[in-house]
């Protein structure tokens, strides 16, 4: 018996042995809470996690790039051990084995996944944006997530929504428009597209990255009321109706504090005003303290790595709280759970580019603005008319700019020439000779660097000669010209030669078009740009004046859908063309002080960025916001309102007809003006859109609109809330700011106080803001 007992007594102490190991199993993400996860963690497992695995690739070295070298990792660190699943990200998570915590991989992406010469590239997002169709806009995010997730990446860095407050801004082309609602939606339409798929996105760049020159040690001066109704308030629209798995903090500074480390924006902002959930991460090497960054709400530093050791030593100090780190960590690892790779997803490695490719071209036609056709200049009647192709984008067209927007391409450059060719129109053979050999002569090389971020260096334009320009004339029917320009990441463009047309191509325009019409032939203008350019010295001498933007990979046969009538163009502008660059109201002021190397930019423009301008204070633009012709034209019928009196909502409809002899599809703009009270207001503001289907001749379409109190709101610094005035609103509904076809009343018969936020991101810098009072 005493045996027994003693053999029961140990198979007891075996049991309990046995429980209290099981209780103690490594916990597993997805299986166990994050809060048990993060427990288990090491600190060196932490601060690895934190500061991301950096480029792990083997890239080159970019001269140009912010950051002098990838940082690779240290031999034997945690991020040396990390697994690469894809050899093309631009960046990674730590990936924990043990703790089942997978990596997420990166990849850049503004106009496609750019990724090792194996993804399609897509129009800018100047470019989708001018269709002013989410739709659309969505459809493209579908293709740019199916290939981000079928070549095994988690998330791709898009869209970038910052404002055009200024034409020469290099990185306008990425970015959508000069509003924060046109921003705002269209960046919504890509975040849900491309998330549908499967794939995250990266929300940027968070804020003020309006420049490129001195971005990293540029401090942007704006008063609160400009930043929360301009500058911040597309990605709040993004935010609350797309959800993006990340949001990207920008280089540049905010009132006194980079973007970084600044508390105020990421904390009180996204997280508390706007309740934002995802995971905010830096910019590539942005920010210099490591401490006051993970303190002020940014949980993941990328790339990595180097970044570890601070935080390691700074929790061993107690300069750190490492809950701090834990509540940073269970961000992430809420993202984590988010990637396929988590659900074991099978990457196929072979995403639909072929398909890609074709709603790639349809997207880019639909973007492309008709600025000006005369004479029925447009469409091209006769596919068996002889054309000469002038201007070196003729044969060797942009497709996007350079920098992280870049994309490696699958498929080859369809140039215009070779668009024009695919839809069976006659080139001037001699006229290509002669153009492919200068090209060919007075292109300078390009490194692989360079070429790899799309800098490719490119020939002069040519200055024609009067003989071979009569020459033309004589043997051709039609004469196109194409004006290419590039711009891109690192560098703003410059005044003269860029934004203005050089010497050469004002001489060019000017020679081919008394030529041509000499012989009463006609003259079009393609305007392969990515932004802005100066157009009121010259507009007056072509017929017709398309701009094609920078259309993706299926160039060519995009502008040559438009250009032979097979798509109606129906973009419009998403930017006011100035009728000089000093008519912009960031003019004086753009980049900065000092000007060789700026350290502070004031925004004395305040709200009055783009139309808000011009419209409030009377300035003439060459082509105002949301301008763009069609083939055929469009009536506006009478403006219905719901109420006269607003309670909580009002519904605003409209008929559109289509008159002309043409199928097309139309922009409906609706606009409001607020009375003016304690708050100074623009004379009007975008407040919705549309786009009509494409309708036939004679065809008609309602457009319905509903405008909820949010939409009367105004910015008011002293109670830091939103705020809707009392008194009497304009409806203004048209086909631009400046055509507007009808307009109707209505009251709000008391002052409202909307939304209150957190007092944050307060100047300490005085601005002599521009006010209409003046």
């Amino acid at each position: 018996m005493k045996k027994i007992k003693v053999y029961i007594t140990v198979m007891a102490v075996s049991i309990l042995a046995l429980t209290s190991c099981k209780s103690k199993t490594t916990p597993f993400l997805g299986k166990s809470s994050i809060e048990d996860v993060i427990e288990a963690m090491t600190l060196e497992e932490k601060v690895a996690l934190v500061v991301g695995t950096g480029l792990k690739f083997g890239d080159s070295i970019d001269k140009n790039s912010p950051f002098p070298i990838p940082n690779q990792p240290a031999p034997g660190s945690l991020a040396a051990k990390s697994k690469v699943y894809v050899s093309g990200a631009v960046g990674r998570t730590l990936e924990i084995p043990r703790l089942g915590v997978n990596t997420i991989e990166m990849v850049d992406g503004p106009a496609g996944v750019s990724f090792m010469s194996r993804s399609t590239a897509y129009p800018i997002g100047t470019a989708l944006s001018s269709s002013w169709d989410v739709d659309l806009v969505k459809k493209i995010g579908e293709c740019m997530g199916n290939e981000t997730l079928e070549y095994g990446l988690d998330i791709l860095l898009a869209p970038a929504i910052n404002i055009h407050r200024n034409p020469l801004t290099g990185r306008n082309f990425e970015y959508f428009s000069e509003d924060p609602l046109l921003s705002g939606k269209m960046g919504a339409a890509l975040i849900n597209g491309i998330q549908s798929q499967g794939a995250g996105t990266s929300l940027k760049h968070f804020v003020a990255n309006n420049q490129e020159t001195n971005r990293i040690e540029v401090d942007a001066i704006i008063s609160e009321r400009a930043l929360r109704e301009i500058y911040l308030k597309g990605f709040e629209i993004a935010i609350k109706e797309s959800d993006p798995w990340t949001l990207m903090a920008s280089y540049n500074s905010v009132n006194g504090n980079l973007a970084t480390e600044n508390y105020d924006l990421l904390t009180k902002v996204a997280r508390e005003d706007w309740g934002y959930e995802g995971i905010i991460m830096s910019d590539w090497e942005a920010g210099k303290d490591p401490v006051k960054q993970m303190k002020s709400g940014l949980n993941l530093l990328m790339p990595g790595p180097y970044q570890d050791t601070v935080l390691l030593q700074a929790v061993k100090d107690k300069k750190l709280d490492e809950k701090v780190l834990d509540e940073n960590i269970s961000w992430i690892l809420n993202g984590a759970m988010k990637v396929q790779k988590f659900k074991d997803y099978k990457y196929s490695n072979k995403p639909n580019l072929e398909e890609n490719a074709s709603i790639a071209r349809s997207a880019a036609a639909q973007g492309m603005v008709l600025l000006k056709n005369e004479n029925e200049a447009l469409p091209l009647s006769d596919k068996g008319q002889n054309l000469a192709l002038f201007g070196n984008g003729s044969y060797e067209t942009i497709v996007g700019g350079s920098g992280s927007g870049f994309v490696m391409r699958a498929g080859p450059t369809v140039h215009i020439i070779e668009g024009l060719k695919n839809q069976n129109f006659n080139v001037s053979k001699s006229l290509e000779d002669i153009y492919t050999a200068y090209i060919s002569e007075n292109t300078p090389p390009t490194g692989m660097i360079d070429m790899t971020r799309g800098r490719k260096k490119r020939a002069p334009e040519m200055l024609l000669d009067e003989k071979l320009i009569q020459t033309m004339a004589n043997e051709s029917d039609l004469a196109i010209i194409t004006i290419a320009r590039i711009s891109g990441e690192t560098t703003d463009r410059s005044i003269e030669g860029n934004f203005k047309l050089t010497e050469v191509e004002l001489n060019n325009i000017n020679n081919v078009s008394q030529a041509f019409h000499a012989k009463g032939k006609k003259v079009i203008v393609v305007l392969n740009i990515g932004g802005v350019i100066e157009t009121a010295s010259w507009k007056d001498l072509p017929d017709s004046i398309l701009i094609a933007w920078q259309p993706g990979q299926e160039a060519g046969n995009s502008i040559a859908d438009v250009l032979s009538g097979n798509v109606n163009p129906s973009g419009k502008l998403t930017a006011s063309f100035p009728m000089k660059y000093e008519d912009d109201p960031s003019a004086k002021n753009f980049p900065g002080t000092p000007v060789d190397n700026p350290k502070q930019v004031i925004y004395e423009e305040g709200i009055y960025v783009g139309y808000r301008y011009y419209n409030t204070f009377g300035v003439e633009t060459s082509y105002p916001f949301g301008f763009g012709l069609s083939y055929t034209n469009f009536s506006f019928g009478d403006l219905s309102l719901s109420n006269t009196e607003f309670k909580n909502e009002l519904e605003v409809s409209i008929t559109v007809t289509n008159e002309g002899e043409l199928s097309g599809k139309e922009v409906v703009q609706l606009y409001v003006s607020a009375p003016t009270g304690n708050l100074e207001k623009p004379i009007q503001e975008l407040k919705a859109f549309a786009k009509t289907k494409n309708l036939a001749p004679k065809e008609s379409e309602t457009i319905t609109f509903k405008i909820d109190i949010t939409s009367l709101t105004s910015f008011d610094s002293e109670a830091s809330a939103w705020v809707a005035e009392a008194g009497q609103y304009i409806v203004k509904v048209g086909a631009s700011s400046e055509d507007i076809k009808t307009e109707k009343t209505f009251n709000l018969g008391k002052d409202r106080v909307v939304q209150k936020v957190n007092k944050a991101l307060v100047p300490q810098v005085k601005i002599n803001e521009l006010s209409a009072k003046q």
